[in-house]
Formats: C-alpha cells, sequence, structure tokens
C-alpha cells in the first residue's frame, strides 16, 4: 500500500509533525506486523524520528542547523538555496518504522517529522506499508 501525504509549509525553516498522519495510514493498511518507510521525493527537504512532546526540540534543531550549514556561505549552486541541499542530505531522504499490532513503533517521546529547508512550498511525502511475509 502505497499513500502519498501533502504537507504545507509556512516557513523557510520548519519541521512538521507527520506522526498521526503516518499512523492513520498504518491503520488504514491494516497490516498488523511489518514496516512503514516513509520518503520524502524533494532534494531541498528531509525527513527525521525525534521528540515530539517538546516543540523547542524542533526549533533547537533548525537552529543549529542553521548555525552549522548558513544560507549565506559563497556556495557556488546557482539557485541560491545550497544550504537546503545541504541540510535535506544531512536529514537523509527516508526513515523506516517497524509496525507492531497495527500501530507504529515509536519510543514514548518520538515523532515523525517532515524537515523543510527551502519553504514555505507544497510538498509531498510518500508513506509505503509493507507486508511481513515470514
Amino acid at each position: 500500500m502505497i499513500t502519498t501525504l501533502s504537507v504545507k509549509t509556512s516557513s523557510h525553516g520548519e519541521f512538521v509533525d507527520i506522526t498521526s498522519e503516518v499512523t492513520a495510514i498504518v491503520k488504514k493498511s491494516g497490516e498488523e506486523d511489518g514496516l512503514a518507510v516513509i520518503y520524502v521525493p524533494h532534494t531541498t527537504a528531509g525527513i527525521t524520528i525525534n521528540e515530539h512532546a517538546d516543540p523547542s526540540v524542533a526549533s533547537d534543531m533548525l537552529k543549529t542547523l542553521d548555525q552549522i550549514v548558513p544560507w549565506n556561505n559563497n556556495y557556488q549552486h546557482s539557485e541560491g538555496n545550497s544550504a537546503a541541499h545541504i541540510k535535506a542530505s544531512m536529514m537523509g531522504s527516508a526513515v523506516r518504522v517497524i509496525i507492531e499490532s497495527g500501530k507504529p513503533v515509536l519510543g514514548t517521546w518520538q515523532g515523525i517529522f517532515f524537515c523543510e529547508f527551502d519553504g514555505p512550498r507544497s510538498r509531498k511525502v510518500i508513506v509505503k506499508v509493507l507486508t511481513n511475509t515470514k
């Protein structure tokens, strides 16, 4: 089962919690035990799993990424968004989550975040639920 989520971002850099949407897709799939692959088909956005109980974690991560990879740094890429490409590669384009008893297996504080680095934009996230074939 493949599902495409639409994500609209409102900021240049933003972490969007998509945990509930992914959980709903897993539930709808009817898969009890398997794997969900969450993939971002964009070169200036990424995905990560991290704490979603305290929103300051996401803002701290964005702040630190901005310090590590500043927007203006004499990059050669003519579109002017090299920093977004670098941050997207640092985060990665996919995460995998185990499905057990019909639910994504996440730690108590964990959430799944779409990571925008060149917004605001309309984006896609592709979720593939894989069947556990024993």
